[in-house]
């Protein structure tokens, strides 16, 4: 016999609210901070009833109004509710998302409740034949039970489904449904603030109504009831209960734009949902809706040489396809081809071997050249068509790589890992591997596997191992561009920052590594030996203020010494952070803060400092000099930092210091590489401040700025209220510390420390800056509020860093998100005007047809190299561009030298 046809109305806010406080002990969060509580109970109890029951037809249904028409009967309505906690509200976008994903019907109306849309489904299934199922644990739906209309409380007790029929309402309450709305009148509502009748709780409602059968008749004549209380209470207060019965009566006449026939689950969207499970980190779900990726999901494909321009024309006619290449070095100066794998269409991919592995046995397995450069020359016309779309994942290196071969990749239309990058630039990992899991529920062909416990070259890797490896790294990486590409066009200005910006800038990049930088080595061999004899020199200084020799490159001797021997946290009040083995830590914040008190530690870091600019730079860039090009090639990475900054590494060319007499010696081994060539610098001055003056309008920083004053003198002179011509040296050192420290959060303790004020001056001194700069101190707590509302902070780009961390209650992780919404979008917009200008000067040297070439992007700087004859037009150009790149309220500054050196130039 079939079975009736069953209707389930969840309450999605009361189920949202309660799925969060069961969580409120030990809440959940994701890698942004995000409270995902609410959205992973919610989905969690949703799915499970959805699987149990197999409903005909679903709605869910959110409150979307603050105020009903309750609230025109009975303006305190629910006024004694707390708000919604923000890192609940902060959830409630993605829970709708899921609803949504899941092909569910999701309803709201605008002036009434939840509850009334609800109810009014809940009539209109009873009389079309449905059982009807509220899902809910609010007693208030009880009005609403008949034999066809039930609660199903979600919320199990002692894991006891709890379904409440007529009967189970009568058990529970002690009266029917039809007098559950005259039982709510009488005793009120404290959640709801509806006031009911005072004196009269649970078990007297229940008593005034099995005594008078209704709310009417007590109101009529209460003299019968035996108790004087309850009976002068009902006199007193009769309007007030029958006000209060309009407050709890559920409407079942909410004019509704949807039928019971609309009310059918969809397909979920699985793409939508993986994507949004990996991003709430729910990696069980997001398995369960992993779009279509089974345990071998790829069609793998090897293209034979004779079946190679046959598969060539199917790529052309794709129109846009995925290309990766498996290499024997992760350096591409050095990396030669060992394979090649594409994919035009998910879930297929293809691979061209390099190598074909020969031998009968595991032990006499051998690899065995293949013509691949003949393969090559036939790729090449469609890899350098610019007409049909290339992409791949970290597709830089691949393009690098190729272009050792011979061949200039054109029509780059996609990288994943900037598409990811983009869309969220906190993930720890933009890597292939990484965003299969998090974004595809799939775990890939771990290198390792591949390459074997003995770390073997992939150019000794039997070819059969290789090709799954490969084909599917081809096959993901579409798969995840699909993905990133839907996201992508539904936020317009991140589209953008990622069309116009940072895929354009991936050529730009490529170009500056391929040319690398000149070192001069012998001054970097002078320089060693003056390392060298300074440092022992601090040797012995430490030495003797410590009164014996140690080892100032150990830890644990310089532990011992500083808090054993001298104790100086104990003789100086210092509380010292501890290492994760419990010692009291010597690292550098430590230091620096012993370093206030006394000489050792100054000496101690100083040593440290020269050091490490000894080993990292002095020592190590002559080794690092490519024997082709006789030059140091750094790699620009463009998906690392949250705020947008580029950074570089191996080596890390971006972190020698310029204000330190050693960081400059550093920089005048960097050379022009070419006979009668000269170095250029272009210098961005007080980018971030010129920021800071067009994002917060404030008149007075603007007309400083405008004026061409010197900032820091002019911000000293409204501080201290004196003419700009009287400020002294002391009082502009105090202003640019704060001028530069403000927006990272910079309070009285640090800008005491910085300068040597007392920490009350510095409180002082503080508030008479926010003061002369009022509209300053408006952004600055705008920006915390508007991160804070938004779940990002934004630059004037759009890039988005996400900080959930802002409406956590921990109070740590919170300072730490404040901290970083206060300068993102400073220093994230001063690194989009770099990265404009970049592409700004590139367009310009192209189209001029100057040999003048990028080398290096450090922070604010551009350091560029060409023939002394065209540095008087390459000035003038790379200032144009420069201080053209962005349009801003204050005009863009940039400081510009040459010389045969990067200390000259600077």
């Amino acid at each position: 016999m079939a079975r009736t046809p069953r209707l389930f109305l969840f309450d999605g806010s009361a189920l949202a609210y309660r799925s969060h406080f069961a969580f409120v002990k030990n809440p959940l969060r994701n890698a942004q901070g995000l409270n995902t509580s609410a959205a992973y109970g919610f989905t969690r109890d949703l799915l499970r009833i959805l699987d149990e029951e197999t409903p005909e037809r679903v709605a869910v249904v959110f409150d979307v109004s603050k105020q009903t028409f309750r609230h025109e009967r009975y303006p305190e309505y629910k006024a004694t509710r707390e708000l919604m906690p923000a890192e609940m509200e902060a959830c409630l976008p993605r829970i709708e998302e899921i609803v949504d994903g899941l092909g569910l019907v999701r309803l709201g109306v605008e002036g009434v409740e939840a509850d009334d849309v609800i109810g009014t489904l809940a009539l209109q299934g009873a009389a079309a034949g449905y059982e009807v199922f509220l899902v809910t644990g609010d007693k208030d739906f009880c009005q609403l039970v008949t034999e066809r209309i039930k609660i199903y409380n979600p919320f199990r007790r002692n894991e006891r489904l709890e379904v409440l029929d007529p009967e189970g309402v009568e058990r529970r309450y002690g009266v029917r449904p039809e007098h559950f709305i005259d039982y709510l009148a009488l005793m009120g509502d404290s959640s709801d603030n509806v006031p009911g009748v005072p004196k009269v709780g649970k078990k007297r409602a229940v008593e005034v109504l099995e005594h008078f059968g209704s709310l009417d008749a007590a109101l009529a004549d209460p003299s019968g009831f035996p108790l004087a209380s309850i009976r002068s209470a009902l006199e007193e207060h009769a309007e007030q209960a029958r006000m209060s019965r309009e407050l709890v009566t559920i409407s079942t006449e909410v004019p509704l734009e949807v039928s019971l026939e609309d009310l059918v689950q969809g397909q979920p969207d699985r793409a939508e949902l993986s994507e949004l499970f990996a991003l709430l980190e729910f990696q069980e779900l997001g398995r369960r809706f992993s779009a279509d990726i089974s345990e071998d999901p790829h069609v793998h494909h090897r293209v034979e040489p004779d079946q190679l321009a046959e598969f060539i024309a199917r790529l052309r006619e794709a129109g846009e396809f995925v290309f990766d290449l498996e290499t024997s070095s992760l350096d591409p100066r050095q990396a030669e081809i060992v394979g090649m794998a594409f994919s035009y269409q998910e879930n297929e991919a293809h691979y061209l071997a390099a190598t074909e592995t020969l031998g009968t046995s595991a032990f006499e397995l051998f690899p065995v050249e293949l013509d691949f450069k003949a393969h090559l020359e036939q790729l090449k016309p469609l890899l350098e068509d610019p007409s049909v779309k290339k992409g791949g994942q970290n597709l830089k290196y691949d393009v690098a790589v190729l272009r050792r071969y011979g061949i200039e990749v054109a029509g780059i239309g996609f990288d994943t890992l900037l598409e990811s990058y983009v869309l969220d630039p906190s993930l720890n990992s933009h890597g292939l591997d990484a965003l299969a899991l998090r974004y595809l529920g799939y775990k890939k062909i771990a290198t390792s596997e591949v390459m074997g416990k003995t770390k073997r070259n992939m150019r000794d890797t039997p070819d059969q191992e290789i090709f799954p490896y490969a084909s599917e790294d081809a096959d993901i990486t579409l798969r995840l561009h699909r993905r990133f590409e839907r996201r992508l066009s539904k936020e317009p200005a991140l589209e953008r920052l990622y069309r116009e910006v940072e895929l354009p800038l991936l050529t730009i990049l490529l170009e500056m590594e391929q040319t690398g930088v000149k070192i001069d080595t012998a001054a970097l061999a002078a320089t060693q030996s003056e390392f060298k004899v300074r440092l022992r020199a601090l040797e012995e200084e430490a030495f003797e203020i410590a009164g014996e020799p140690f080892n100032l490159n150990s830890v644990k001797q310089v532990g011992a010494l500083l808090f054993e021997r001298l104790a100086l946290h104990s003789e100086l009040g210092i509380r010292v952070k501890r290492t994760a083995g419990g010692a009291l830590s010597t690292d550098q914040e430590v230091l620096e803060s012993l370093a206030e008190h006394h000489p050792l530690p100054r000496k101690i870091l100083e040593h440290r400092a020269l050091d490490k600019l000894l080993g990292t730079y002095v020592v190590a860039l002559p080794q690092l000099i490519d024997p082709e090009s006789g030059r140091v090639h750094t790699s620009f990475n463009q998906a690392v930092t949250a705020t947008g900054r580029l950074s570089s590494s191996e080596p890390n060319l971006q972190n020698i210091p310029i204000r330190s007499e050693a960081g400059r010696r550093i920089r005048a081994a960097f050379i022009a590489g070419e006979p009668g060539w000269r170095l250029l610098s272009a210098d961005y001055s007080q980018v971030e401040l010129r920021v800071l003056a067009h994002l917060a309008q404030d008149e007075a920083l603007i007309a400083a700025f405008q004026a061409g004053h010197d900032i820091h003198r002019a911000t000293a002179a409204r501080v201290f209220d004196l003419p700009i011509e009287e400020v002294s040296s002391e009082q502009r050192g105090r202003a640019k510390a704060i001028n530069f420290g403000i927006v990272y959060g910079m309070g009285p303790n640090r800008l005491a420390r910085d300068t040597g004020m007392e920490k009350e001056e510095a409180v002082r001194f503080i508030a008479s800056y926010f003061e002369s700069y009022p509209a300053i101190k408006d952004y600055l707590d705008g920006s915390v509020a508007a991160a804070r509302d938004k779940g990002f902070a934004e630059t004037i780009l759009g890039r988005r860093r996400p900080l959930g961390a802002l409406r956590t209650a921990r109070r740590m992780e919170r300072a730490n998100a404040e901290r970083m919404a206060l300068n993102t979008p400073i220093q994230g917009s001063a690194a989009d005007i770099m990265k404009l200008a970049m592409l700004a000067v590139d367009r310009r040297l192209r189209r001029e047809g100057l040999a003048a070439r990028m080398l290096l992007q450090v922070h604010d700087e551009l350091l560029l190299e060409a023939p002394l004859a065209e540095l008087d037009r390459l000035e003038a150009l790379v200032r144009e561009e420069m201080e053209n790149a962005f349009e801003l309220a204050v005009p863009l500054k940039v400081d510009v030298g040459r010389g045969d050196n990067w200390l000259q130039a600077h």
